[in-house]
């Protein structure tokens, strides 16, 4: 597909089955630190029309569950390249819930996009791997 950015195909709500760099998706949880504290699953991502995106991270502390959930607003740069903008995390643990930190952007490249998978390569070289749900 020359210009997946484009096309329908890529909304959806995707499983990040693969990445290259493990601390990419899921940042601070995914780090050898975090994974002693947090116990981390599944990593949805939620592509809206026409530009929202929404990340989410289930985890588990202490025998409670939660989630890290990022909502951001999805700006095409050109036939292949996104932009995207999010606003601070949002950390859930059972009832409790609260933002913290400030807002994050990422540019990925889809470098091929079809109704069961995506790819992608992030600005910094990370390789992703989405699996349609």
């Amino acid at each position: 597909m020359d210009e997946p950015v484009k096309s329908p195909l890529i909304f959806g709500e995707w499983e990040v089955v693969y990445c290259s760099v493990p601390t990419s998706p899921g940042g601070i949880y995914r780090t050898p630190l975090g994974r002693l504290v947090f116990k981390t699953n599944d990593m949805v991502q939620v592509v809206e029309a026409p530009d929202i995106v929404r990340n989410r991270l289930s985890l588990s502390i202490f025998g409670l569950d939660g989630a890290v959930s990022l909502k951001g607003k999805l700006n095409a740069l050109d036939s292949k390249w996104i932009q995207v903008i999010f606003e601070p995390p949002e950390l859930k643990l059972g009832s409790l819930g609260f933002r913290y930190g400030g807002e994050s952007e990422v540019k990925l490249e889809i470098t091929y996009v079809d109704e069961k998978i995506r790819l992608g390569k992030g600005s910094r070289g990370s390789l992703f791997v989405f699996l349609r749900q």
